[in-house]
C-alpha cells in the first residue's frame, strides 16, 4: 500500500511532536534519584520537586542506599592461592580477627558438585562452568547468603541444617556464638575437630546472622585459576572487593603436593627415589601452576585499571620470614585494624611445635622461618632443575633464584629468594 505525502509529512510532525514532549518532561525535572543532603548523602525520602511521584523511583534509590552503605559497612577480601602454598596459615591471619566473618574453601562443593571427576587435566568447558558457578556463589556469600551454598551441599540440608559443610572447623565464627553456644567466650584456639564434634549440627540462618553481624568477610579459595576470572565480581560496586594472590615458590609447592597428596604424586615419588623420570608423569601437576601463576602475576603487576586499588601481591615466603611485619602490611593495605588476637595467633603459631598437629597435612603450626625454603632437601636436583626449566619465566617474574647444581641446592645458608618489594596497586 503506498502513502500520500500528506500521510509521510503528518506521521513525521506526531513524531516529532512526541520526542519533544519526552524531552521537556525529563528536563522539566533535574534527574536527582537521591539527592545529597547534608544530614543524608543519600536522603530517599526526597525524589526531586515531587518528593516520590513513583513507587518505581523509591525502589531504585532504596537499593542504591542499601548497596552503598553495605559497600562503606564491609571490606571483603578473597585469598586468592594454590594447594600447598601456604593458605591454610595465610587464611589464618583473618581467621582469627574477631570482627572477620572467615569461610575455608566453600567453593570446595561447587567443584565436587559439578565436576565430580574433575582432575588438573580440565578442559575449558569444566573451568566455564565452575567459574560462572563459583562467582554466582562468592557473590552471595559476601552478602552473607548462605542458603544459596545449601545447593552445593551433598547430602543437601534439612530445614537450612548440616553436618557436611567442608572444613566447618576452620572458621572460628561458626564455632562461636550465636552458631555454636558450646565453648566459652575466653576459649580462643579451639582445635578444628573438637568444634566439629561438639557444635555439632550446623544452622545455616545462625551461621548468615554471624555474618552480618561481622564488619568484614574473607574468604579463601585455592580453585580459582587467575585473578582475571574475578574481574566481574571486582568490578562490582556492590562489593568492595579486595583480592590478595598469595604465592610460593613452584618448587616448594611441588614438594609439599607430594609429601601430602601421596597417591596423586606416586609417579613424582618414584622419580625421587630411583633418579629416573616415569614416561607417564602427569607433567600438568607442575606446569598448571605455573602458567596459572604467571597468567595471574602478570596481570596484576600491569596494573590495569579495573584492578587499582584492588589486588596485593604476598609471597610466602616473605610471610613465613617476617609473619608479624609482613601481616601489619597486609591489615594496612586493606585498611582495616589488626587486633590483638591475630598477633597473639602468630606469636603463638609460627614457632614450630614437635605437636604432631604441626605436621597435619592442613595444620598451621609451624617454624615458619625454616619451613620457607625446607624443600631444598625433599627434592632431587633433577626434579628441581626440570622445575625450573617449565617454570622459569614465573620464577623469575616473583624473584625466585635458580640452582645450578646439587651443592647449590643443598647449600641452606644461600637463600634462593630475593629482595623483591611488591608494591599494592593503589
Amino acid at each position: 500500500m503506498q502513502c500520500s505525502w500528506k500521510a509521510v509529512i503528518l506521521l513525521a510532525l506526531v513524531s516529532i511532536a512526541i520526542q519533544y514532549t519526552a524531552i521537556r518532561t525529563f528536563t522539566a525535572k533535574p534527574f536527582q534519584m537521591c539527592p545529597v543532603t547534608v544530614s543524608n548523602p543519600l536522603n530517599c525520602g526526597m525524589l526531586g520537586q515531587n518528593a516520590v511521584d513513583s513507587l518505581f523511583d523509591q525502589r531504585i534509590c532504596d537499593d542504591l542506599l542499601y548497596f552503598t552503605s553495605n559497600a562503606s559497612r564491609k571490606t571483603h577480601v578473597l585469598i586468592l592461592a594454590t594447594t600447598r602454598s601456604g593458605s591454610s596459615f595465610f587464611g589464618q591471619l583473618f581467621n582469627q580477627h574477631q570482627d572477620v566473618f572467615y569461610l575455608f574453601e566453600p567453593l570446595y562443593h561447587v567443584q565436587v558438585t559439578l565436576l565430580p571427576r574433575l582432575s588438573h587435566s580440565r578442559t575449558a568447558g569444566d573451568t566455564r562452568v565452575m567459574l560462572g558457578a563459583s562467582r554466582d556463589l562468592l557473590r552471595s556469600l559476601y552478602d552473607c547468603d548462605l542458603y544459596f551454598l545449601e545447593s552445593y551441599i551433598r547430602p543437601q540440608p534439612t530445614n537450612h541444617t548440616t553436618v557436611n559443610l567442608f572444613r566447618r572447623g576452620a572458621s572460628k565464627a561458626l564455632c562461636s556464638l550465636p552458631v555454636c553456644d558450646a565453648f566459652s567466650p575466653g576459649e580462643a584456639n579451639v582445635d578444628e575437630g573438637e568444634c566439629v564434634r561438639r557444635c555439632g549440627v550446623l544452622n545455616m540462618t545462625l551461621a548468615s546472622d554471624s555474618c552480618r553481624e561481622r564488619r568484614h568477610v574473607a574468604i579463601k579459595t585455592v580453585r580459582i585459576p587467575e585473578v582475571n576470572d574475578l574481574r566481574a565480581l571486582v568490578e562490582d560496586p556492590r562489593l568492595n572487593l579486595k583480592v590478595i594472590q598469595l604465592v610460593r615458590d613452584p618448587r616448594g609447592i611441588l614438594a609439599s603436593r607430594i609429601e601430602t597428596f601421596r597417591d596423586t604424586y606416586r609417579l613424582w615419588r618414584i622419580w625421587r627415589a630411583t633418579g629416573r623420570r616415569p614416561y607417564n608423569l602427569d607433567l600438568s601437576q607442575l606446569t598448571t601452576v605455573c602458567e596459572d601463576f604467571l597468567g595471574s602475576v602478570t596481570t596484576g603487576l600491569n596494573k590495569p585499571p579495573w584492578l587499582k586499588g584492588r589486588y596485593m601481591l604476598v609471597r610466602y615466603e616473605d610471610l613465613a620470614r617476617n609473619p608479624l611485619q609482613k601481616t601489619q602490611e597486609i591489615y594496612s593495605y586493606l585498611g582495616l585494624n589488626m587486633d590483638k588476637n591475630v598477633g597473639d595467633w602468630i606469636q603463638n603459631n609460627t614457632r614450630g611445635s614437635s605437636d604432631l598437629s604441626a605436621r597435619h597435612k592442613y595444620g598451621t603450626v609451624r617454624d615458619s622461618a625454616a619451613n620457607a625454603e625446607s624443600w631444598r632437601l625433599k627434592l632431587s636436583y633433577d626434579m628441581v632443575d626440570y622445575t625450573q626449566s617449565v617454570c622459569q619465566q614465573v620464577l623469575q617474574e616473583l624473584g625466585y633464584k635458580t640452582v645450578r647444581s646439587p651443592d647449590e641446592l643443598k647449600n641452606l645458608s644461600l637463600t634462593l629468594v630475593e629482595d623483591k618489594t611488591f608494591v599494592p596497586f593503589l
